[in-house]
């Protein structure tokens, strides 16, 4: 999978080819990020999710905004992803600022959620202690019996967040760790592209 790179001068026409090049080749969830924050105590923390879009606006995610990675957004409204393929032996690192998304945009896509997953954004307090794991479990009956015979609704605490890149860095692995490194930097949305190649 390794070729000479010739960079274009629009990232996200990289970032498309590479991820339409992972599709094809990772057997489970090419879309698998891991998404790194800040937390109140200044330390980094990182977990694995999945992009749910993407376009020239930036990347598209959704959790519990309850959560710690919610909280942490909320308070730090910047962090970093970091795609890994290894079937192609290519990564993908994104730096940017985030929003939240509409409701309206999050309501669009938690209707097309599996029914068990709508009812499990409801039981579930995501991040805080949990007695047990047959709490939890009753916690979903109680979500199933109050939305019998009818739709489960976008809970408030529940939507996503789009990350506006302000950096890119696509490496390609090579022999001997040779790899190649080129990325995209920008101070805002108004400014050009800076792409760079730097040493691996």
């Amino acid at each position: 999978m390794n070729i000479d790179l010739n960079p274009p001068a629009d990232p996200w026409a990289f970032f498309t080819e590479w991820f339409a090049l992972a599709k094809q080749h990772e057997s489970v969830w090419p879309e698998a990020m891991m998404l790194a924050t800040v937390g109140a105590s200044g330390m980094p923390t990182t977990r694995a999710l999945l992009m749910k879009d993407f376009d020239s606006s930036g990347i598209v995610f959704y959790t519990n905004r309850e959560s710690r990675k919610g909280q942490e957004l909320s308070a730090h409204a910047k962090a970093g992803i970091c795609f890994y393929w290894k079937s192609i032996q290519r990564q993908v690192r994104i730096e940017g600022t985030i929003t939240l998304v509409s409701n309206a945009e999050s309501d669009a896509y938690f209707a097309t959620r599996p029914r068990g997953s709508q009812i499990g954004a409801w039981a579930s307090r995501q991040s805080r202690p949990l007695k047990s794991r047959a709490m939890l479990e009753q916690n979903v009956r109680d979500v199933e019996k109050e939305y019998a015979g009818r739709d489960v609704l976008r809970p408030p605490h529940w939507g996503g967040y789009r990350l506006t890149p302000t950096y890119f860095e696509f490496w390609q692995e090579r022999e001997y760790r040779l790899h190649d490194r080129i990325t995209y930097s920008r101070a805002s949305n108004a400014d050009a592209w800076v792409i760079e190649r730097i040493f691996p």
